[in-house]
């Protein structure tokens, strides 16, 4: 169908889809949001609700709408199936306007520009991230537009590395690239599967240069204040950034009042490996936060303090002094335990200051937002006063601290408690804050005892007692007087109307009356509107001094939490130091400890540069290798963040990186076997490990045949060792390399001790001296409930591979049960450890230089040279 053919609302439907192709619109008819075409079938299907069709000039249309008042539910739906949604508002009052009602976009919602509550976690940061490239480096901005919250960071061209695990530690719901990048296929493998990416034409509405709209943005002359100048690739990518938020957003971005530079090289980077394999925010099982660090660590009384928690947990610092910093308040609220309970009690009172700010600097806020912010800037003196009584530690929390109390003041007095979530009807603001409004509720309310009060007032003045006020639809409020009494009238009063026996009147007062009463329910919800939207604009005239004080109560709530968490699961304040040493005095595996059914055996650890640093861990399945690996590196990790520790005691050297390379499975996404899984993970640690890293290592070489396995194991640990000479566990089934003790200076064997008797094997979980030379595999099989037979046919072929030097590999060729054992096969491989030297190797070793002549020795090389060319 033309465009000449459309109906003028389909004209305008047309024209708004053709500004948002790649877009859901939601189209408002009435009490309905429409949506049309491919956007009806794919949003029904999304929304789960009925898809229908209209006539529009002989052709049906598919059609799908939700009503209005419920859009929030259908949103979450449409937002979660992975759509951008535009919402096409009535920009004019049906009821009033003739014609075609006028509309726009008023808002684009997209996975990284959310600022409402029910679509948000609000333990979680809902990060947009933006890149962009310029000839030598490539410029990261990232903004939460729930929070505020606004940083810009660059990278070397070539450095996709770190530039995959800064993406990887922000964890972004969606990224926008330039075209350049969005075309570059080695760069899009980088970008992690869950967000949703894209490469947006942009609409410059401000037709700014890059810095020039950064200023504008942040109200500066310059930039250099943020670290950053005005050509940088920081700048490029930040006015990316906000050119997208203004297309998306239609609105003023006043929640984004600061920009901040960071540099990753200032925390300690974490791959998607090492973040995976120590459960850091999620556990390796179904992907729930439950069983993870941050599950076991989060006791936080805000939202503001939970966010910034999984920041810490996910950016481990690595300046000490900043380290030592976040310990020493720790280890002051820990002390304090009256205060610290105080605190996190009145911390209860404070609701999520960085979204409400947010919400009210897109306009998106309501009644109840203003009051919870009220509430909570009333509490927060409470707080600062009780750090600032506590002492020198916990008064560097609460100084400096903007004073808020005009504005609570403004909003008690003018926000009820309980105030309407609409904000169109009436409910919102106090009587006694505006005259007149009082007025016109005062008129609602008793408008009935007002015209019995003139009616009275009116029959004393004239002397007529049969004088009535009366009311209909055509004239409104009139007075009525009998024709006997019209000459007693005063010269006030303006006839109206004459009937047969009576006349009606009007007065300027009743027609004030009239205009007030007729009209005060909607003048109520207009002044209403409009004081609310005073109140509002005030909120964000300061969001800067709001957003501080967030960040300080956010900053409270963690460190106190620390001290709350180590107090009730008994961890104790390390010592960090910039030395080399990792040194734990029974430490404990914090998740396993406290899920555990079973009493939790602590153990020591000692890693060095200069003695322990490569412990060869042997040991039996299940008895306790892999959370002995884990634990030491979340301990680490836990004082890198300002926490105290699960350890009697620590003592720490800062750590550059963790790395981990703990169990594999499939890829089935990227077809890889789990070999490959485990190579590419072990390649990762030996390509960019450096001598202040700590590696945990967790049978490397498994994923293959034994020899090749166990190669690949001796190779690794070895390149650790003496190329780059990093703290690393390596726990193996390879007992082959207890042997790297006796040639590697620093390696060290360690085992999991195991009591035999009859009755079969207990695992003991304690960590000691030795290595060992079985792998109680058999025993663990009868543990996990293999019927005996096999149990039984397994140690036949185990005595006997393990009498005649096999590998397993002999074993496939064993046939059923009753089968004879095949007499070994001949050796077609070497051994790892069993080399056998060339006979002209033997026979040089054999000669004495010293007695031996110049034709002796040129015959010898003759006859070593013939031997070599020989198949032999």
């Amino acid at each position: 169908m033309s465009a000449g053919e459309l109906t003028p609302m389909f004209r305008q439907y047309q024209d708004l889809k053709r500004e948002y192709p790649d877009v859901i619109l939601l189209f408002r008819c009435g009490d309905f949001y429409e949506m049309y075409g491919d956007d009806a079938i794919k949003g029904a299907e999304a929304m789960d609700i009925s898809l229908t069709s209209r006539d529009v000039r002989g052709s049906r249309l598919p059609m799908a709408g939700v009503p209005f008042h419920a859009i929030d539910r259908y949103l979450s739906r449409l937002l979660s199936a992975g759509y951008k949604t535009a919402i096409a508002e009535q920009m004019e009052d049906p009821k009033t306007t003739k014609g075609l009602v006028r509309r726009d976009v008023i808002r684009v919602l997209t996975p990284g520009t959310l600022v409402e509550d029910y679509l948000l976690d609000e333990r979680t940061n809902n990060y947009l991230v933006a890149i962009i490239a310029d000839k030598n480096n490539i410029g990261l901005a990232v903004t939460d537009c729930s929070t505020g919250a606004f940083l810009v960071t660059s990278f070397e061209l070539n450095d996709l590395r770190g530039i995959r695990e800064e993406v990887a530690r922000l964890s972004p719901s969606e990224i926008i690239l330039s075209s350049m990048l969005f075309c570059d296929e080695t760069f899009r493998e980088i970008i992690p599967q869950h967000s949703s990416v894209s490469s947006p034409e942009i609409v410059n509405l401000t037709f700014d240069n890059d810095d020039e709209l950064v200023k504008k943005q942040f109200k500066v002359l310059t930039l250099l204040g943020f670290g950053i100048t005005d050509d940088s690739v920081e700048t490029q990518a930040a006015a990316f950034l906000l050119r997208y938020l203004q297309n998306t957003q239609k609105s003023a971005l006043g929640q984004i009042c600061s920009l901040t530079k960071y540099s990753t090289s200032n925390i300690m980077m974490l791959d998607s490996f090492t973040r995976r394999n120590l459960e850091l925010t999620e556990s390796l099982r179904g992907g729930s936060r439950v069983n993870s660090l941050v599950w076991v660590l989060d006791n936080t009384k805000t939202s503001m303090g939970a966010r910034l928690l999984k920041q810490w947990i996910s950016s481990p610092l690595l300046s000490l002094d900043e380290i030592n910093w976040r310990l020493s308040k720790v280890a002051a609220f820990r002390t304090l335990d009256l205060l610290r309970g105080e605190v996190r009690d009145k911390l209860k009172s404070i609701y999520d200051l960085e979204r409400l700010l947010s919400r009210t600097a897109t306009k998106n806020c309501n009644g109840r937002d203003l009051a919870q912010l009220r509430d909570s800037l009333e509490s927060l003196p409470e707080i600062f006063e009780l750090l600032t009584n506590a002492g020198n530690e916990l008064l560097e929390l609460a100084i400096d601290m903007p004073s808020m109390e005009d504005l609570a003041s403004v909003l008690r007095r003018g926000i009820v408690d309980n105030p309407s979530l609409s904000l169109r009807e009436g409910g919102i603001i106090k009587k006694g804050y505006n005259e007149e409004l009082d007025k016109l509720r005062d008129v609602e309310k008793n408008g009935k005892t007002y015209i019995v009060e003139l009616e009275n007032k009116e029959r004393e003045r004239t002397g007529i007692r049969t004088l009535k006020i009366g009311y209909n639809s055509v004239f409104g409020y009139y007075i009525e007087v009998s024709r006997a009494n019209s000459s007693n009238v005063p010269e006030d009063y303006i006839r109206k109307q004459t009937l047969a026996n009576n006349e009606r009147f009007i007065t300027p007062d009743l027609k004030d009356f009239e205009e007030m009463v007729l009209g005060a329910e909607d003048k109520i919800k207009n002044i209403e509107y409009e004081l609310f939207s005073e109140l509002r604009d005030l909120v964000s005239v300061l969001s800067s001094d709001i957003q501080k004080l967030a960040n300080a109560v956010a900053n409270i709530d963690v460190l106190s939490n620390f001290a709350y968490v180590a107090s009730q699961n008994n961890y104790n304040l390390p010592a960090v130091n910039n030395g080399i040493e990792i040194e734990i005095i029974n430490g404990r595996h914090p998740v396993v400890e406290l899920t555990t059914t079973d009493r939790f055996i602590p153990n020591d650890t000692k890693l060095s540069n200069d003695d322990n640093q490569l412990i060869i861990l042997t040991g039996p399945n299940m008895a306790g290798k892999s959370t002995y690996l884990r634990q030491t590196a979340l301990i680490t990790l836990m004082a890198q963040i300002g926490s105290f520790v699960p350890a009697e005691a620590a003592t720490l050297g800062i750590v550059d990186r963790i790395f981990t390379r703990v169990g594999a499975s499939d890829d089935l996404a990227t077809g890889q076997s789990t070999f490959m899984v485990e190579m590419t993970e072990t390649a990762n640690i030996l390509n960019n490990a450096t001598e202040r890293s700590f590696v945990i290592l967790d049978e490397i070489g498994r994923g293959t045949s034994t020899f090749d396995g166990l190669s690949i194991a001796f190779a690794v640990a070895e390149y650790l060792h003496e190329d780059i000479g990093c703290k690393t566990l390596f726990a193996t089934h390879y007992h082959q390399l207890n042997q790297l003790e006796n040639t590697l200076k620093r390696a060290k064997n360690y085992r999991i001790a195991v009591k035999e008797d009859e009755a079969g094997i207990t695992f003991l979980r304690r960590i000691v001296k030795g290595g060992t030379d079985r792998s109680y595999g058999i025993h663990v099989a009868r543990l996990a409930g293999l019927p005996d037979e096999v149990l039984y046919r397994a140690e036949r072929v185990l005595q006997y591979l393990e009498e005649n030097d096999e590998t397993v590999e002999h074993a496939r060729g064993l046939s059923a049960k009753n089968t004879a054992i095949p007499p070994p096969l001949p050796r077609t491989q070497m051994t790892l450890f069993e080399v056998k030297e060339h006979p002209v190797v033997e026979e040089l070793l054999g000669i004495d230089l010293d007695d031996i002549t110049p034709r002796e020795a040129l015959s010898a090389l003759a006859r070593w040279q013939k031997k070599s060319r020989t198949k032999e």
